[in-house]
Parts: C-alpha cells; sequence; structure tokens
C-alpha cells in the first residue's frame, strides 16, 4: 500500500486539489477570488516537490501493469507542471479583464493535467484512453468558457468534433491491434509483435493509430483544427493550450509507438516520415501567408511537430531523447511566445496581429527583448536553446540513415526563418500604428519577471545544454 501511494501521489495530489477547488470555490469565490488562484499554484509546487523527492530511477509497475512510474514519466510530468504553472501564473490578469476568471478555469486546468499526468504514466490501452480522454474533455470546456465570444465557441466545437473523430480512429485502431495481438498491456504487445509474424490487419490498425495521433500533435495532414482553435481561443487558455498538452501528446506517442508497438517500426516509419514532411512544407509555407500572429505561431507549431516526429522515426533511443528535448523547449518558448500577446492585450484590445508589435522596441524594449529571443530561439538561431534542440534532432536522423530528410528539415527551416524575421523587423523598424502608440502594458510583475526568465532559460539552455540532454538520454536507458 505504502508503494502504491508513492507511485500515484502526484496524480492524487492534482485530483484532491481539483476536487478540492471545485467544491470550495463555491463558498469562498465571492469573497477571496484570488482563493483558488493561489491554491492551484500551490497544488503544483507541491506536486513538483514530491516527484523531485521520489524522483524514479527504475521502473515500478501497478494494476497488472497498466500503470508505469518511471524516470521518463517523471520529466514529462515535472515539464507539464511547470508549463502548467506559468500558464496560469500569466493568463490570470487576461482573465480578470475579460470577467472570465473562474473557479472552473483553475479545475478544468487542473483536470486537464491530471490527464497529462495520466498518459506518461500509461502502460496499457486502456489506461492511456482514459488518460487522453480526461486531459480532452477538460480543454474542451475551457476553450468555450467566453460565452460572449463567438469565436471561442466555434473554436471549441471544432475541436470538440474533429477531437472526438480522431478519438475514435485512434480507439478502433487499438481495437484492431488488440484483436491481432490478444492483449492490451504495451509490454505484452511489444514481446508477441516482436516474435510473431505482422498481419494486414496489425498494419490497418496502425494506419488508424497514427491518424489519431497526428491530430492529437496537430501534424498535417490532420492539422486544420490547429490555426483556428488558436485564433478562436482566448489567448490566456491558448497560452495553457499551446504547451503542456504538447508534451502530453509526446507520452501518447511514446507510449504507444515505442512502449508498445515499436516491433512494428518499419510499418510505421513510412508514415511517419510523411507526416513529418508535410508537417515542414505546410508549417513553414503557410506561416508566411499570415497576418495574425496567433495563427503564424500555430501554423509555426505544425512545423515544430514535424520536428519531433523526426526524432521518433529514427527508431532508437538517442532519437526518442531528442524528441522529448525538443518538445520541452518548443512548450518553454510558445509559452513565452503567447505570454508576450499577453502582455501587450488590454481589455478591449487583443495584440494578436504582427503590425500591433510595430515599433514595440521603442515603446517597451524589455519586451521587444523577450520577444526577440523567443523568436530567434523558434527560428532555430545560435546560441538559443531552439537551434541545438534541431540540431540534435538532425543529428539523430542522419545517423539513421536518412541524411536527405535532414537535409530537408533544414532547408524548410530556412523558409521558416523569414517569418521570425519578419516580426523582428516589424518590432524595431516599423512605426506603430495610431490605435497602437500606447505604452505595452507591462506593469504586471508575475507576468514581466516570469517572461524574463522564460527568456533567460531559452538564451542559457542554448550555451549550456547538454544538462538537459543528458538527463533526457539518462531516463531514457533505465
Amino acid at each position: 500500500m505504502d508503494m502504491m501511494l508513492q507511485v500515484l501521489a502526484p496524480e492524487l495530489l492534482i485530483l484532491i486539489a481539483a476536487m478540492t477547488l471545485l467544491v470550495g470555490d463555491t463558498f469562498w469565490g465571492h469573497r477571496h477570488k484570488a482563493l483558488t488562484f493561489q491554491l492551484t499554484l500551490a497544488s503544483i509546487v507541491v506536486t513538483a516537490l514530491v516527484i523531485l523527492a521520489s524522483f524514479s530511477t527504475t521502473s515500478v509497475q501497478l494494476f497488472n501493469g497498466a500503470f508505469i512510474r518511471d524516470g521518463v514519466a517523471d520529466v514529462l510530468k515535472l515539464s507539464m507542471l511547470f508549463m502548467t504553472f506559468f500558464a496560469f501564473l500569466f493568463a490570470r490578469d487576461y482573465l480578470v479583464q475579460r470577467n472570465i476568471e473562474r473557479g472552473e478555469y483553475y479545475v478544468l486546468g487542473l483536470l486537464s493535467l491530471l490527464g497529462m499526468m495520466v498518459l506518461a504514466s500509461s502502460y496499457d490501452m486502456v489506461t492511456l484512453f482514459m488518460g487522453l480522454e480526461i486531459m480532452s474533455l477538460a480543454l474542451y470546456a475551457m476553450i468555450a468558457m467566453q460565452k460572449d465570444s463567438g469565436f471561442a465557441i466555434e473554436s471549441a466545437m471544432k475541436y470538440f468534433v474533429l477531437g472526438a473523430m480522431a478519438t475514435g480512429l485512434l480507439l478502433y485502431g487499438m481495437t484492431l491491434v488488440y484483436g491481432n495481438v490478444g492483449s492490451l498491456q504495451f509490454a505484452t504487445i511489444y514481446q508477441t509483435l516482436a516474435t510473431t509474424e505482422q498481419s494486414l490487419v496489425l498494419s490497418l490498425g496502425l494506419v488508424f493509430i497514427l491518424v489519431g495521433l497526428a491530430f492529437k500533435f496537430g501534424a498535417a495532414p490532420f492539422h486544420n483544427w490547429v490555426p483556428d482553435v488558436y485564433h478562436g481561443s482566448p489567448t490566456g487558455i491558448t497560452l495553457f493550450l499551446s504547451a503542456a498538452p504538447k508534451i502530453a501528446a509526446f507520452a501518447l506517442m511514446f507510449r504507444l509507438l515505442i512502449e508498445g508497438l515499436e516491433a512494428a517500426l518499419m510499418q510505421w516509419q513510412s508514415i511517419l516520415i510523411i507526416l513529418a514532411v508535410l508537417s515542414l512544407v505546410v508549417g513553414n509555407v503557410i506561416a508566411i501567408a499570415q497576418t495574425n500572429l496567433k495563427r503564424m505561431l500555430a501554423y509555426s507549431t505544425i512545423s515544430h511537430m514535424g520536428f519531433i516526429i523526426l526524432g521518433f522515426l529514427t527508431g532508437n533511443v538517442g532519437g526518442y531523447a531528442a524528441a522529448m528535448y525538443y518538445v520541452v523547449i518548443y512548450a518553454l518558448m510558445s509559452l513565452g511566445g503567447f505570454a508576450v500577446i499577453l502582455a501587450l492585450s488590454r481589455k478591449g484590445f487583443e495584440a494578436d496581429n504582427i503590425v500591433d508589435l510595430a515599433g514595440l522596441g521603442k515603446r517597451n524594449p524589455v519586451l521587444a527583448l523577450v520577444m526577440l529571443v523567443i523568436l530567434l530561439s523558434m527560428a532555430g538561431i545560435p546560441p538559443f536553446v531552439g537551434f541545438y534542440a534541431k540540431l540534435v534532432v538532425l543529428t539523430e536522423v542522419v545517423e539513421a540513415g536518412l541524411t536527405w530528410l535532414a537535409v530537408f528539415a533544414v532547408v524548410m527551416s530556412v523558409v521558416g526563418a523569414y517569418y521570425y524575421l519578419r516580426v523582428i523587423k516589424v518590432m524595431y523598424f516599423d512605426q506603430p500604428a495610431a490605435q497602437n502608440a500606447h505604452d505595452a502594458d507591462f506593469a504586471n510583475a508575475s507576468l514581466r519577471y516570469g517572461l524574463i526568465l522564460v527568456a533567460t532559460l531559452v538564451l542559457m539552455l542554448g550555451i549550456l545544454p547538454d544538462g538537459l540532454l543528458t538527463l533526457f538520454n539518462d531516463v531514457m536507458m533505465y
């Protein structure tokens, strides 16, 4: 029992916090509006400390192999907690100004986080599907919280309908795999596929699974929901949506493809190559035509997902560690990018067009510098960490014998650098429009120092990248 509680402690803490806040906010919500926010952040910090105190260097399984606590799970959970903490911290003033800061936002955020953490520790298909649904259902509700916004409601409905369809395809693929193998546990599936001839039914199941995974990743050609949902959602919610759930999508793909279906690598590798190529092309090319900053960052996300997929298709531990490194770094950069939009926004004005950044270098040099660091890192310019993240993935792709694919990714990165540099040009060389000539509202201390911290991490992890990558390689070997 003690071992079970220790293994499940992170999930139990988040669940208890969510249920406590769900009930408690109805009593103190009007009198102590900040209490729910403060308790939410406190619960995230406590959970992170518990994980650090019992960090796994071995693998422990519960519930007949349905749930696993290992180094990969702990690293992913810590990353999710970090992104969620700062997403809530950055978004609070934005939500208050628009009268959409309610206890439900934090409860749904914690429930979504719970689903992500279950995904990270899932070790059979039932647990994985349960974690995916807990995360997804909470996200659908969060996006629709701004009830007076037709864009938000439309985004939530589109995300819900397409998400339900993708989940159905994923579930059908799992059913076909189960029918072929006769087990739901990843370890058993891996052993069976490694020792038996693979059938047409399994191949069909893999196709359905990969389509569902591509949707959850936002990879082309199953990417249509990404720009619409990012654009239509309130920026305070887009901030959360763009960071921690991407790490959860990595967990979903890692547990399903690597822990369960790696023995069928030759069957799903070619499909991942197609998804990676399409994501790099669609994301980078279409982003060039965008005038809305949130939509540009959404298409940028699609291209970054292509790099993460490149790490998976290498079929080796180094590639998986590189993909994990990339998704964590991307989440950090995305968190900073959308937080800058939050900092520029005010009630009645969403600073979500590229022209809204015009003259920012003169209006607010600190905020412009933060955005400069983030954009250069996303473009893969040294010495920022985005360059190193791309480099380690491309190195693994070359070592896997796919040099042509690495060259293609480099070419697409050069194409993608254009739209990042265009935003930098607007910030430092364009004159602001009359309605945007006000000083950027950057008075909130938590947002100001939090953004400075994010920019510092992006720079320092680029200068000293080995420590984090070594950790990820180590946990992959446990």
